[in-house]
């Protein structure tokens, strides 16, 4: 007897769990993964962060350690956030040769071998003022401000960083970057830049973590306005005229249009910044008891590499990786 179907039956590839990993059309490795970690001067600090649970603020020597932890996780790389000893409005110690970053890169280096050390360049956790750059008066200058973001990034390059992030988004700051380094020699160095990194709300727990809230107005006169997409693609494409070689969508969950649109126009390597915000929401949900923290971390991941992400800057990275170990991923 003939039999006709009227509907398709999807489902016979979802019964099986076995079928069901070998049709995912989407796998997270922890070869996507780079670690945020936040140093601050002393010995024997590991400060807990209030508003991200997990969250430290390390001196160098525990956070070498830390770095011990990451790489034997299997986490290709790292992100460093320094916390000076002093600020000043030039946030001079962001380009010092004995800052707090530069100390903490010599050291990683020195004691944690097959570890990827990639530095924010930024001015903000250094100044006096919070602000990404020098000021006048309440305007921050962009020309101005490129050159010492120029001069910081030598600096770590010659303590021995091997990528450089800007995330401070003046205009032009991956050519001066770009050009600093060739001119002394660097020109294997690559640049990962916050290309399209928007004025979010999500930032607030980082602000925390890095002590960089700004004293006065906001930074919506250089972070992307939430509602454009059209202009986060010019300001990558600019940025990669200019010599980048990864680009960034800042923050990441709710901005899985953009990475996908940046990902489909221009093809290059692509990052995305789970920020501080959207991790601090998963754990409070779960501490709550409200959702399945692993469950909901996994997803959110997930949904970013599926996006079009190839590599997630996450707080997440260490639990992620033991899930990926205990599910033989």
């Amino acid at each position: 007897m003939e039999t006709k179907f009227n509907f398709k039956r999807f489902r016979r590839l979802r019964y099986n769990p076995i079928i069901r990993d070998m049709v995912r059309e989407t796998e997270l490795s922890k070869n996507d993964f780079i670690y945020p970690l936040f140093v601050l001067p002393g010995k024997k600090v590991k400060n807990p962060v209030k508003s991200m649970p997990g969250v430290f603020q390390y001196s160098i020597d525990t956070l070498v350690e830390e770095c011990k932890e990451v790489r034997d996780l299997g986490i290709p790389a790292i992100i460093l956030f320094g916390i000076p000893e002093h600020k000043d409005e030039q946030g001079s110690e962001a380009y010092d040769p004995n800052g707090i970053v530069q100390k903490a890169i010599r050291a990683i280096k020195q004691e944690v071998k097959d570890l990827l050390v990639i530095t924010d360049v930024c001015l903000c956790e250094y100044t006096s003022h919070g602000h990404c750059g020098l000021i006048d008066g309440e305007e921050i200058l962009n020309d101005e401000t490129i050159a010492l973001l120029a001069k910081e990034a030598v600096s770590h390059i010659e303590a021995g960083a091997d990528m450089v992030a800007p995330s401070d988004m003046m205009d032009g700051r991956v050519f001066a970057i770009r050009k600093a380094l060739d001119y002394k020699g660097y020109t294997k160095i690559p640049i990962m830049s916050y290309a399209a990194k928007y004025s979010s709300g999500y930032y607030g727990p980082f602000r925390d973590a890095a002590e960089s809230s700004p004293a006065f107005g906001d930074r919506k006169s250089h972070q992307m306005d939430i509602g454009n997409i059209n202009e986060a693609l010019r300001e990558v494409e600019a940025d990669i005229e200019e010599g980048a070689d990864i680009v960034m969508v800042k923050p990441a969950g709710p901005y899985l249009d953009v990475i996908k649109k940046v990902k489909e126009k221009f093809g290059m390597p692509t990052a995305a910044y789970q920020v501080s915000g959207e991790y601090s929401m998963i754990k409070a949900a779960a501490q709550n008891d409200w959702i399945d923290e692993e469950r909901v971390m996994i997803e959110s991941l997930t949904s970013i590499k599926r996006a079009g992400a190839d590599i997630i800057l996450t707080y997440f990275a260490k639990d992620a990786a033991r899930w990926i170990d205990r599910n033989g991923r």
